[in-house]
């Protein structure tokens, strides 16, 4: 009879084999189910979880006095989980209803394939809880801040607006992003693999940080009359656009800031895209142009502080002058004054009264390029004032000694690209006694590390005698029967300022029937609390800045005064 120990080997290797294979087996499960059993639990979990950004809640704008310009509420959005939606046509009609929205939207939201969709951003929070009243499986809603701008169009242009998102996107809210946006927080969820939600899942949200708070210069009040009498500016003239800028002179603080039209952040939305993006241009700080004769109150400074001319040193003014232009030998260029005269004596006086481009063309001669050029740079043309602001441009100034033409255009408001800010800063330099001072837009920061104040670049231009005697000259423009500036005067305060009439530049040459009008001054004239600066572009009925811009100034600087509590003159 054979042996059967072969088999019975066979078994035993088997058997032995089967034991270690369940033995790992044994093992590995005590691994997995055991010892590493958190750890695992731990990647699963992430593994299974999605998450969304939810905006964080921004810092609050302020006006110099504590009121509210922009701040966060505490808003709902409405999301859903398409995967869950049972109905999707009456789900559509439901949340429709109470959301005031095109059923087709939600509808499209709604058949995503996405495992989750935002059916409404940022509504009221009892909007929110209406949706959620109805119990509509696979739609929720989650606390979301929401921007609001109590003060509307009227600093529109100084705060901006931010995105759905909660990004700064334009004006303070852009340039202040960092400080204002806080850190964002998520709303994190469970889903299978294929990203359908798992209904019994966890669902996490990760805590939001408040940004930090600003505290403007702006004046609201203020922003509110020179709005006004901007709107009543271009009905009257029939301008496309009018701004103003009103400046602290000793401090820098830009008190008021309006462009008309404005904009409202609120309803941006339902502008068309052409008329969002006009309406979205800061005339004030970003557009340059070429300013005319209120340029000709640096000119004439230039040359007082020199020493080349007094207020009683005399010209004889022609009635044109004319430069040759190597390009153009046989075209020469023609200056002439706009109240066309003969030959006559005029003192300095007489030349910013009248504003005299001839009279003004004079003085330069006397002042020479290089001194014009080095005062242009001093009261801070062709650079960029600095304002807490983003979008301000350098601007630019030509005065080439070999260009015959540059040096009288520049003295006069041409061959100069400046802003509306950089040309309201210049007179402040007058105002305050010779200093030209930074402009800013908010004095305050407040944030983790404090109270950061605003802390402007300072420089000496001229003299404070130099700058007394430019204010008497810029009082006589308002003040004498012959000043180009009367319809600036302020009922009850003595006011200086100087009229500004250039034409605009466009398609390679300047255009006959199109202008810029604006008035710049200062008041009480003794010891001005304020410098405001009203730019007209391209006035229809009465296109001098005496006719347009002039009465804007003096509605302006009157309420501004009676409002900051300034006595009137004696």
């Amino acid at each position: 009879m054979p042996s059967d120990r072969p088999g019975r080997w066979r078994l035993l290797i088997l058997g032995v084999a089967l034991s270690l294979v369940w033995a790992s087996v044994a093992v590995r499960l005590f691994d997995i189910q055991v010892v590493r059993a958190a750890e695992l639990e731990e990647q699963g979990f992430d593994q299974r979880l999605r998450s969304v950004e939810l905006s964080p809640r921004r810092g609050t704008i302020y006006d110099h006095d504590g009121r509210v310009l922009a701040f966060t509420i505490d808003g709902s959005s409405i999301y859903a989980h398409p995967h869950e939606v049972d109905d999707v046509m009456s789900t559509a009609l439901g949340l429709a209803g109470v959301l005031g929205v095109p059923i087709a939207d939600v509808e499209a939201r709604l058949r995503s394939d996405s495992p989750f969709v935002w059916v409404e951003r940022q509504v009221e929070p009892d909007v929110g809880d209406a949706v959620l009243a109805l119990e509509l499986p696979g739609v929720y809603a989650v606390d979301e801040p929401m921007r609001v701008y109590p003060a509307g169009s009227s600093v529109g242009h100084v705060v901006g607006f931010v995105d759905v998102d909660g990004n700064g996107i334009e004006g303070l809210e852009y340039h202040f992003d960092a400080q204002l946006r806080g850190r964002a927080g998520f709303l994190q969820y469970e889903s299978s693999p294929s990203g359908v939600p798992i209904l019994q899942g966890q669902t996490v949200e990760v805590a939001r940080e408040p940004g930090t708070d600003l505290v403007t210069t702006i004046d609201l009040s203020l922003n509110v009359i020179a709005e006004q009498a901007c709107a009543d500016g271009v009905e009257r003239t029939g301008a496309k656009r009018c701004s103003v800028v009103v400046l602290d002179p000793d401090t820098g603080a830009v008190l008021s800031l309006v462009v008309t039209p404005g904009l409202d952040p609120v309803d941006r939305s339902t502008l068309d895209t052409e008329t969002l993006l006009s309406r979205m241009e800061n005339m004030a700080i970003r557009s340059l142009y070429e300013p005319g004769s209120v340029m000709k109150l640096v000119t004439v400074s230039a040359a007082l502080e020199e020493g080349v001319v007094s207020p009683d040193h005399a010209f004889e003014v022609p009635a044109f002058m004319e430069f040759e232009d190597p390009e153009r030998p046989d075209d020469p260029w023609r200056f002439v004054d706009v109240n066309r005269h003969e030959t006559e004596v005029m003192t300095v006086r007489d030349i910013v009264t009248r504003s005299s481009n001839i009279g003004t063309i004079l003085i330069q001669r006397r002042l020479g390029v290089e001194s014009q050029a080095s005062y242009l740079e001093a009261f801070g043309f062709g650079a960029p004032t600095g304002i807490d602001y983003s979008g301000e441009p350098v601007g630019q100034v030509n005065v080439d000694p070999s260009c015959t033409t540059c040096g009288p255009s520049a003295a006069i408001g041409y061959a100069v690209n400046t802003t509306l800010l950089q040309m309201a800063t210049a007179f402040a330099v007058v105002a305050n006694g010779g200093e030209w001072v930074q402009p800013h837009l908010v004095g305050e920061v407040h944030g983790t590390d404090g109270v950061l104040e605003a802390e402007p670049e300072r420089r000496r231009v001229l003299s404070e005698k130099t700058a007394a005697t430019m204010r008497s000259l810029l009082l006589s423009v308002v003040e004498s029967d012959r000043g180009t500036g009367r319809n600036a005067v302020v009922d009850g305060y003595l006011v200086g300022g100087k009229t500004g009439t250039s034409r605009v530049f466009d398609d390679g040459a300047y255009q006959e029937d199109r202008f810029m009008a604006s008035f710049i001054g200062m008041a009480p004239i003794d010891d001005p609390r304020l410098v405001v600066a009203v730019l007209m572009e391209e006035p229809i009925e009465g296109y001098y800045g005496g006719q347009a811009a002039a009465p804007v100034f003096s509605e302006v600087m009157l309420k501004a005064l009676h409002a900051l509590g300034v006595e009137p003159d004696a």
